[in-house]
C-alpha cells in the first residue's frame, strides 16, 4: 500500500483543482451528485491537512471557508454564465488562493 505524501511536501492549488473541477465532472458524467461530492470532500480533506500544517488553523480555516463557499458559489454563478465558466472561475479563484497563502510560502 502506498503511503500518503507528507502535508508539508503537498501543493495544495492543483489539490483544490482536481476537487471543484473532479468534483463537478463526477457528479455530472455518473449522474450521482453525492459521488461529486465525495471527490469534493477528499480533496478539500487533503489539501486542508497541508494548509493547517503549513500556515497554522487561521489560513486552514479560510481556504476551508473559500473552497466550500466556491462550491456553494458555483452554483447560482452557473445560472448567469453557465456551468463550465462557473466551475471554472471559481476553481481559478480558490486554487489562486491556495497558491499565494500556502503553496508560493516556502
Amino acid at each position: 500500500m502506498a503511503d500518503i505524501k507528507d502535508a508539508l511536501d503537498v501543493q495544495t492549488a492543483p489539490i483544490v483543482a482536481l476537487g471543484l473541477l473532479g468534483g463537478y465532472v463526477t457528479a455530472r458524467e455518473s449522474g450521482i451528485r453525492p459521488l461529486g461530492g465525495a471527490v469534493l470532500a477528499a480533496a478539500g480533506i487533503y489539501a486542508g491537512r497541508t494548509w493547517l500544517a503549513k500556515r497554522g488553523p487561521a489560513t486552514a480555516a479560510a481556504l476551508g471557508a473559500a473552497y466550500v463557499l466556491g462550491f456553494g458559489l458555483s452554483h447560482p454563478l452557473a445560472k448567469k454564465i453557465g456551468a463550465w465558466p462557473s466551475v471554472l472561475a471559481v476553481t481559478a479563484a480558490v486554487a489562486g488562493a491556495s497558491a499565494v497563502a500556502v503553496d508560493l510560502q516556502d
